[in-house]
């Protein structure tokens, strides 16, 4: 005669365990915070102090020149190259970008010690190859002056 012994069934547990999951999404924040200021490119310029109303946040990125202390122009079309640019040359890669995406808002980042008249100068050749509008990249004062 065989014995048979009864095993008790265990219940399925159908629950997610969401620890590792939470544990991913830090990591992955932490990753963010740490690249997102560094996506901003640009040409390394030591910006004026304003305390100014940030632009409306849209979904387009930038297209930034830049003005070096010494009045040398830069454009950033995010292929990493900062090349000095002339004046004309930048027209023509503004307006090509432009016709293209016509949405894409143009900053200048214009250095502190640069002379009004070279910024007056880039912003007028901005608006000739079709930018609607420029806007200036400040930063804010610092707290303690």
């Amino acid at each position: 005669m065989a014995v048979f012994k009864t095993r008790s069934k265990r219940k399925l547990v159908a629950e997610i365990n969401v620890v590792p999951y939470i544990d991913v999404m830090l990591v992955l924040l932490i990753v963010f915070m740490i690249t997102a200021p560094l996506l901003m490119q640009g040409v390394k310029v030591d910006l004026p102090q304003a305390p100014s109303v940030p632009l409306e946040e849209t979904d387009k990125e930038p297209l930034i020149v830049s003005v070096k202390a010494d009045g040398t122009y830069y454009i950033d079309l995010g292929n990493g190259q900062n090349e000095p640019e002339e004046l004309a040359n930048i027209q023509d890669k503004v307006s090509k970008v432009l016709a293209v995406q016509p949405e894409t808002p143009v900053l200048v980042w214009g250095d502190t010690n640069v002379g009004y008249g070279v910024v007056v100068e880039l912003m007028t050749v901005l608006q000739n190859a079709g930018a609607p509008n420029v806007g200036l990249v400040t930063e804010p004062p610092r707290s303690g002056k």
